[in-house]
C-alpha cells in the first residue's frame, strides 16, 4: 500500500460539475475518477482503495445519503465530502453523524474542497496503516498456543512468574518458558508493549478471582 496512489472519486450527476471537479482535482496532480450514479461508483470500487469521495447528496434513484449508508454495510471505508445545492440542516447533520468528512455548500470555494480532499485522504491513509497493524497483530496472536493465550492474559496484569505459575498450577520455569516465546512471537520488547497490543486487540488482563 506504500506505493498506491490516492484517487479522488466524484459521483454526482451533473455531467458539468462531474467535468469542473475532474479539472480541479487534475490541476493538483492527483486522480480524478468520476461516475454519473452511485450504482455506478458501487460497480468499480473493492473497499480497498485510497483516496476519498466527493459524493452530491440528491440524486436519482439513490441518494448521496444511501450511498453512505450502502457504503457502510459493504465495507468500503473511504472518507466522504458531501456537496450539495440545496441541502438541509438535518441533512447534513445525519452526514456528519454517519462519518462524513465534510458537508459543503454549492457554490463552494475551489480551495476549500482541495483542502477537505487532501484532509480526506490523510484520513484514509491513517485508517488503511491502523487496519494492516491490527490484522498483523491479530496474526501473531492467533500464533499463540492455548496456554501461552492464557499465560499471556497473566502478564499483561503485572502478576510476577511465581504468582502466575501458582494459578496455573504449573512450575515457575514453565511460566517463563512460556513468557519468552510469547515475547519472542508478539515481537514484543517489554510487558508494557504487550500491554499496548493486548489493549489494540481487545485482550483484556485476567482478574484474581
Amino acid at each position: 500500500m506504500k506505493d498506491a496512489k490516492p484517487a479522488v472519486f466524484i459521483v454526482d450527476d451533473d455531467s458539468s460539475v462531474r467535468r469542473s471537479l475532474e479539472r480541479l482535482v487534475q490541476s493538483v496532480g492527483l486522480t480524478a475518477k468520476s461516475f454519473a450514479s452511485p450504482k455506478d461508483f458501487l460497480q468499480s470500487v473493492h473497499g480497498e482503495e485510497l483516496g476519498c469521495l466527493v459524493l452530491d447528496v440528491r440524486m436519482p434513484e439513490i441518494s448521496g445519503l444511501e450511498l453512505q449508508e450502502k457504503m457502510a454495510q459493504g465495507g468500503i471505508l473511504l472518507p466522504i465530502i458531501f456537496i450539495s445545492g440545496h441541502s438541509t440542516v438535518p441533512m447534513s447533520v445525519r452526514a456528519m453523524k454517519a462519518g462524513a468528512l465534510d458537508f459543503l455548500q454549492k457554490p463552494f470555494d475551489e480551495q476549500d474542497l482541495l483542502d477537505a480532499v487532501y484532509r480526506a485522504i490523510e484520513r484514509c491513509r491513517h485508517g488503511q496503516a491502523q487496519r494492516k497493524e491490527l490484522k498483523e497483530l491479530q496474526a501473531r496472536i492467533h500464533s499463540l498456543t492455548p496456554k501461552e493465550h492464557e499465560v499471556l492474559g497473566w502478564v499483561i496484569t503485572g502478576v510476577p512468574n511465581k504468582n502466575i505459575a501458582d494459578r496455573l498450577d504449573t512450575a515457575e520455569k514453565t511460566v517463563k518458558v512460556h513468557r519468552a516465546s510469547i515475547m519472542k512471537k508478539m515481537g514484543a520488547q517489554s510487558v508494557a508493549d504487550l500491554v499496548r497490543m493486548a489493549e489494540k486487540a481487545g485482550i483484556r488482563p485476567h482478574r484474581a478471582k
